[in-house]
């Protein structure tokens, strides 16, 4: 039978009815047979529900055959860090991230924390969860593993300590996991943290960790602007993401903060390669051949860029989405590395968070990502690259639609999961023309919609 809970990257569903702890079992056991895997780290997220579903998912592992290595509650690049980390041969978090508090899900990956997605063994684990599971001849054992420690070592490794200034930062963990590791952090840094909703609580009481989500953003916002912090940062639940403020309370759109870090770390190792999205592209391209680098696009979701960057072997990978990426990360996304990278650029410069942003803004102002909901999406796509193709400079597809001109540029693209597409629009130091061709497209997107155009 088909089970909703697996999309194209992970498990996400309902608790209990798409999934529950005899599922989380079974797919354990097929992990197991997929992979071939024997020694495999697993972690949960503050959710209720997850204690009981990382347990059950741990006697699915330990039946057939593989040794489970548990780091207990945590995000989850804890999970990606300890498989890479301690060479093991696996490593699943129990977590559904950003969605409503009865759901829950999983992200896997094998060794060296390569991801499991459609392409790569997850419709395989799918497939085999009918199957009549045997348990092995000799089951699995079961350990604690304490992996914080090394984890927070490995994260200040990023950065110069000593050249840190005493920075007042606002940290908002929507009761997610995060708190826990500022905490930790917080003993060996120099910085006067502003905590807001820091403690872990699955029973979100102020709401699911969503910081994309605008309405989400005016705690932070505030926090920032009443206690005169030097920049501001909120995470979603399992921290994979982390979302900025400066000094005014000004939310920072993601794509300028991947050409900030892609611009400090070429400075760091000098030069290498930088992988990004293909929604708003020139000022990470300008940034990393200013610095000597080389910028690569990559089609958009996090198992085609950790893809990329490891055949490009590149240093540093980002989405404007908020997720950044990093090789001495085994090539994987984390929340907490980006704003200690922020916070020494701003230690070490002497400038505000605010004029490192400015700039880059003023020099390709961005619509940021727009959603329309669309009845036939690919027929609307192609109408609108019929009207501007002819006379751009270039036409891409690398994700999506992606249409150049001299001085302005658009992406647009499907969702994977619903009639939606998504319209990203940036120009070359014209805030104006960005607006008016935002517009205009925007105009052109509801009157093909109108038409029912297919």
């Amino acid at each position: 039978m088909a089970y909703s809970c697996f999309k194209a990257y992970d498990i996400r569903g309902r608790i209990p009815d798409q999934l529950n702890p005899d599922l989380a079992e079974r797919i354990g056991r097929a992990y197991v047979a997929a992979t071939g895997a024997r020694k495999v780290i697993v972690g949960y997220d503050i959710r209720l529900s997850s204690p009981e579903m990382a347990e059950a998912l741990s006697r699915g592992l330990m039946a057939a055959g593989a040794d489970v290595y548990d780091i207990g509650l945590c995000g989850t690049e804890q999970v990606y860090f300890a498989t890479s980390h301690y060479k093991m041969d696996g490593g699943i978090m129990v977590t559904a991230s950003h969605n409503p508090k009865d759901y829950n899900g999983m992200k896997l990956v094998r060794e060296d924390s390569k991801p499991i997605s459609n392409d790569t063994g997850l419709r395989d684990i799918h497939d085999r969860l009918d199957n009549a599971f045997e348990d092995a001849g000799q089951p699995g054992t079961y350990h604690k593993l304490a992996a914080e420690d090394d984890y927070i070592e490995h994260l200040l490794g990023y950065i110069d300590v000593d050249s840190l200034k005493p920075l007042a930062i606002t940290v908002n963990a929507g009761n997610g996991g995060a708190g826990r590791v500022i905490d930790k952090l917080e003993k060996r840094l120099p910085f006067s943290f502003i905590k807001l909703q820091n403690e872990p609580d699955g029973n979100f009481p102020n709401g699911v960790p969503n910081p994309i989500l605008t309405e989400n953003r005016a705690v932070t916002e505030k926090a920032v602007k009443a206690n005169q912090a030097d920049m501001g940062i909120a995470w979603d639940g399992d921290y994979d993401r982390c979302f900025f403020w400066d000094e005014n309370g000004r939310f920072i759109e993601g794509y300028y903060i991947v050409g900030l870090l892609a611009d400090q770390f070429l400075g760091k190792q000098g030069g290498g390669t930088v992988i990004h999205d293909p929604r708003l592209v020139w000022n990470t391209q300008d940034l990393v051949e200013k610095a000597g680098g080389r910028a690569v696009e990559s089609k958009t979701g996090h198992a085609f860029i950790k893809e990329r960057m490891r055949a490009e072997d590149a240093l540093y990978g980002g989405e404007m989405s908020a997720h950044h990426y990093f090789r001495d990360f085994a090539y994987c996304d984390s929340g907490m590395i980006p704003w200690l990278l922020l916070a020494e650029r701003i230690s070490q410069s002497g400038q505000t968070l605010s004029s490192l942003i400015d700039e880059r803004i003023d020099a390709y102002p961005a619509s940021g990502e727009i959603n329309r909901t669309i009845d036939h999406p690919a027929a609307v796509i192609k109408a609108i690259e019929e009207k501007y193709g002819a006379d751009a400079e270039s036409i891409s597809h690398v994700d999506g639609l992606s249409v150049a001109f001299r001085d302005w540029r658009f992406n647009l693209r499907m969702s994977n999961t619903e009639p939606v597409v998504r319209l990203n629009v940036e120009s070359r130091g014209d805030k104006a023309l960005m607006e008016a061709k935002t517009d205009q497209l925007l105009r052109e997107l509801d009157e093909l919609n109108a038409a029912n155009v297919a």
